[in-house]
This record gives structure tokens, C-alpha cells and sequence, in this order.
């Protein structure tokens, strides 16, 4: 994670779930720090986000308190703090996991519960659970993944894994069960952050009906039957302070495949540079679709048409410059398209920087989460947004640099 979050995390406990936020390992100067909502003699945890939202906004200390991204975190919405599927850590479940068969996912899940568990007993200075991971260092092989597991010695170390999580899971329990406490909070407070959940799902819900129908619409659509649309690939141009360019990226079970290799995305200068690379004969990702001959065939026969929507169009230039002059200033479609773009550029390369940078619990993710998703019940942004800016440039030049010129 991106230094400078704070991460609203969801913990299964002998007692039911509880929530809290989570700060992963940020540097201040030379020192380096984590943290959870608490202070030196608690661990702070919730029934329900809407409690632990009336506590982050009744400006009461903790330990969060002077992490860079606690003034950002207090002015979410509700929403913005309930945890996703990715940081839910069922701990009363881990002797269940270790009695599993050794998948991926279950390999995954463990490793996650049980890095969270260290975490909290190394923060929280929690004796039994530092001394239960100091007794059992096998479990220091569980991030090597799934292949670890794999034939009679991966299954002996499997089955070491479990009988070492069965020796003591339950006082690890125990100690952080005992170190929890739910402050009190002011019930309206809590009543306006369940409204604001409330209708944050009812938003969500309609937003997916409306989505529907947009789908429904499209299968009708003209541009279904066009070349592009029948092979599922699209042409696409970015405009950068420097140059335009042309590439292509489809979709595979939603995940962005580009013309490129190596992480890197190949882009030309003009419609014409890019067809004439299409009719040849290259390695790149796109050569593994399915379509993608019929591209290269109509590239060769010179049919191809390489025609860009609206929304395929990605217009990099200025958004800086807009954020640095404030929220007001930012084209709210033009910044959505350049962060869809961004993220599918990350999501290609197996890169999650972009991902941790957009984290609606630091500056850059709280404004850009504020332009184009806007909510009345959050606090507008206030300035300089010199910090802003910059990291979006950050984020510009990382994408700038995995685009690979051929013409």
C-alpha cells in the first residue's frame, strides 16, 4: 500500500466482526511506523461502520492522529470507510483454513489473516501473540504461495502449518479479544452515518439498474455491428503535453489486454502508422485474442478502419495544471477517463501503485474520488493542492513510461 493510508479493515472475532482502520507501515523521515484506531491501552473496534464513522468525525484522540492521512480520512463519507472484500480478516476462522486442502485461495486467505494477526500483536505489543509467531516460524514459509504445498513434502509442511496454528490460535484469540474496546459515540452521529450508507446503497443499486438498461440498449446499439465492436477490440488515443498516440486494448473476463509486451503498451503516432504494424507479423499480447486475425486481416488487405470514440479518447494534458487550481477547475470526465486508463495501464502490468495512489484515504484519492463521484454529505477539499498535483504527475509519468514509441 501507497505510505500515507489508512485503511478501513473488517476483523472476525470470537464475539462476531468488529471494524476498525488500519494505517499499513508509512515513513516519517527515518522512521518507519503502523498503527490501528486505538491508543496505548486499546485496540478500537466497531459493530458497524456507521459507529466507527460517528468516532473518526467526534475528533477524539488516537493513535491515528498524526498520520499524514488522518485529516483526509475525517472528512469521507460513511461509505468511503466501509471496508472492502479485500481487507475483511476472518481470525476466528484461521484453524478452519489450515484444516482446508492447500488452494490458492485458501493459501491466500491464511497468509492474509495471519499478517494482520501479527501486525496487531507487534503494534499493540500483545505478548502471546508475538511469542506464538516467535514459537512457530514455519509459518513464515505460507507466503511463498500455494507451490509450497505441492507433493509429499509440501503436504508434511501443510499439515506442520496446521498443528502449529492449533498449538496457541485460541490465547492468540484471546489476547486480542481482551485488548478491543468500542468507545462510546454520540447516537445521532450514528444515525447520520447510517443515513449516509443508506442512501450510498440505494445510489449503488439504482446506478446498476440504470447500467442494465444501458447494456440492454447497447446490444441494440449500430456500433455492435461494426468491425470493432464485432471482434471486441478498440482502438484508442492518447493525448499527452508531448504527442498524440494510437494503440488497442480489449477486455478479457474484464481484465485490459493492450497491443504490447512486457508490461509495455505500444503506441503510434498516427491511425496510418498503426495499421501498417498490424498487417505485419509481430509478438504481442493482442496476437493472443481470439479476433485479433481478423484485424491483422483486414489490416493486410487494407479495409482497416481505425476509427476512435469519445470514450476511448484519454486527454492527459493540463489535468495537473486543473487540479493544482482546485476541484472546480478539473473536467470531471476527462479525469475519470484518464484514471480508467491509468488503471487499466496497472492492472495490465500487475502493478497496484496506481490503485494505492487513488486510495480515497489519501489526498490525491479524496480529490479525485470528490470530482467524479460526487456526494453532498462529503466536506469539499480545501487547498493548496500543490501535494495533488504532484502525485498526479507521479502517476502521468509512471503511465508515460510504459508506453513503448514504435512509430
Amino acid at each position: 500500500m501507497a505510505t500515507g493510508d489508512i485503511v478501513p479493515i473488517e476483523l472476525g472475532l470470537t464475539d462476531g466482526d468488529l471494524v476498525t482502520l488500519w494505517a499499513p507501515r508509512w515513513r516519517d523521515g527515518d522512521d518507519e511506523w503502523e498503527a490501528f484506531l486505538g491508543d496505548d491501552d486499546s485496540l478500537f473496534g466497531f459493530g458497524s461502520v456507521a459507529e466507527m464513522v460517528a468516532f473518526v468525525r467526534s475528533g477524539a484522540g488516537n493513535d491515528l492522529d498524526d498520520h499524514p492521512s488522518w485529516p483526509v480520512v475525517s472528512k469521507l463519507s460513511a461509505s468511503e470507510l466501509e471496508p472492502d472484500e479485500g481487507h475483511s480478516f476472518d481470525l476466528v476462522g484461521v484453524p478452519e483454513l489450515a484444516a482446508e486442502q492447500p488452494s490458492a485461495d485458501v493459501v491466500a486467505e491464511l497468509e492474509e489473516a495471519l499478517e494482520i494477526t501479527r501486525s496487531i500483536g507487534e503494534v499493540c505489543e500483545l505478548e502471546v501473540v508475538e511469542s506464538f509467531f516467535a514459537k512457530h516460524p514455519v509459518l513464515t514459509s505460507i507466503p511463498t504461495g500455494a507451490s509450497a504445498f505441492v507433493g509429499r513434502e509440501g503436504i508434511a509442511l501443510w499439515d506442520e502449518i496446521g498443528t502449529a496454528i492449533a498449538d496457541g490460535w485460541d490465547e492468540v484469540l484471546d489476547a486480542i479479544d481482551d485488548f478491543i474496546t468500542t468507545p462510546d459515540v454520540d447516537k445521532k452521529a450514528v444515525a447520520v452515518a447510517e443515513a449516509e450508507l443508506l442512501a450510498a446503497a440505494e445510489n449503488e443499486v439504482d446506478s446498476d439498474d440504470a447500467a442494465d438498461v444501458d447494456d440492454d440498449l447497447e446490444d441494440d446499439a449500430v456500433e455492435e455491428e461494426t468491425f470493432w465492436g464485432r471482434v471486441g477490440i478498440d482502438p484508442i488515443k492518447i493525448i499527452t503535453s508531448e504527442k498524440t498516440y494510437y494503440s488497442l486494448r480489449c477486455y478479457l473476463d474484464d481484465e485490459p489486454i493492450f497491443l504490447g509486451t512486457d508490461e509495455k503498451i505500444s503506441v503510434f503516432s498516427s491511425p496510418r502508422a498503426l495499421a501498417r504494424y498490424l498487417a505485419d507479423n509481430h509478438e504481442h499480447d493482442l496476437a493472443t485474442v481470439s479476433t485479433y486475425g481478423e484485424v491483422q486481416a483486414a489490416a493486410t488487405d487494407g479495409s482497416l478502419s481505425i476509427q476512435v470514440t469519445d470514450e476511448n479518447t484519454y486527454v492527459l494534458n493540463g489535468i495537473a495544471d486543473d487540479i493544482l487550481a482546485g476541484p472546480s477547475a478539473v473536467d470531471a470526465e476527462q479525469l475519470d477517463l484518464a484514471v480508467e486508463l491509468f488503471t487499466d495501464a496497472a492492472d495490465y502490468a500487475d502493478d497496484d501503485t496506481v490503485a494505492e495512489a487513488l486510495q480515497p484515504t489519501n489526498a490525491l484519492g479524496f480529490l479525485v474520488s470528490f470530482i467524479v463521484n460526487p456526494d453532498p454529505t462529503r466536506l469539499e477539499p480545501s487547498g493548496p493542492f500543490t501535494a495533488e498535483s504532484d502525485a498526479w504527475r507521479e502517476l502521468v509519468e509512471g503511465f508515460e513510461a510504459r508506453l513503448d514509441k514504435l512509430g
